[in-house]
């Protein structure tokens, strides 16, 4: 995926100004920025969910707004997305929320379909029953799991995440980051990560890109974009917190 020129604006507000992004086949990209970056308004933008005032976007080197709705539907079965807290349907079932993609993009039959959403949700790490619940009776990481579950339906090559640590304690956000490096090299997945979880930065990703002064102000490999002299990067990764994450990153690295 690429993004040249994206200029986001809202009245007066200006969110993003000649912003430019190349995301890599494979890799695992974090995208990080104070409040108001326009963190999630990038992800929106590149997913065509939102519309910008200018620029272009292309995804697997087709500009998508010069596609047609045929096409465009094509690609977008290549991409999930799992919205913050699972973003589930509260009226279906875990199993019926997995089972909505399988059922508005396939052919298969109903069995199949079942059959197949079962097996996302034991991907993601949940247990059997939780099929039969609705998403009002689990915890927040089961949620979260579940809407990663109905995010991987269709088998994408690109998974994006927004804020998928927020809310939950360490040792779950630990476990959630986890997952999603296991199945970055288990499914050969492009994943990108919209995130303000230093720990999951250094954890996983193997490139993060900085969104400050409405454009990308630096990306590269996170202990690299930690030396960039710029003020918010500097608050960001030297202050207590970002310290704290890099020495926790170096500790678990040292220790296999």
């Amino acid at each position: 995926m690429s993004v040249r020129g994206l200029v986001n604006r809202f009245g007066t507000q200006l969110v993003h100004e000649n912003l430019d992004l190349d995301i890599l086949k494979g890799e695992v990209l974090g995208i990080i920025g104070g409040s108001g970056a326009g963190k999630s308004v990038l992800m929106r933008s590149i997913l065509g969910l939102q519309p910008y005032q200018a620029g272009r976007v292309w995804w697997f080197g087709q500009e998508m707004a010069t596609l047609a709705d045929a096409a465009r539907r094509q690609l977008e079965r290549r991409v999930g997305v799992m919205f913050q807290d699972g973003a589930l349907f509260s009226s279906l079932t875990v199993l019926e929320n997995v089972m909505v993609p399988l059922k508005e993009h396939s052919k298969l039959d109903e069995h199949f379909i079942t059959d197949l959403a079962r097996l996302k949700i034991a991907l993601v790490g949940l247990p059997p029953d939780a099929a039969d619940k609705f998403p009002e009776t689990l915890s927040g990481g089961m949620r979260k799991r579940a809407g990663l579950a109905r995010a991987l339906a269709l088998d994408p090559e690109i998974l994006f995440f927004d804020e998928p640590t927020s809310g939950l304690d360490p040792i779950g956000a630990a476990a959630f980051d986890e997952l999603i490096a296991t199945l970055h090299q288990a499914l050969h997945l492009t994943v990108i990560l919209i995130t303000h979880d230093l720990d999951s930065v250094y954890r996983i990703c193997e490139r993060v890109a900085v969104l400050a002064d409405h454009h990308v102000v630096a990306i590269d490999a996170p202990a690299k974009v930690q030396e960039v002299d710029q003020p918010w990067i500097r608050e960001c990764f030297k202050g207590p917190r970002g310290r704290m994450a890099y020495t926790q990153a170096q500790t678990l690295e040292a220790a296999g």
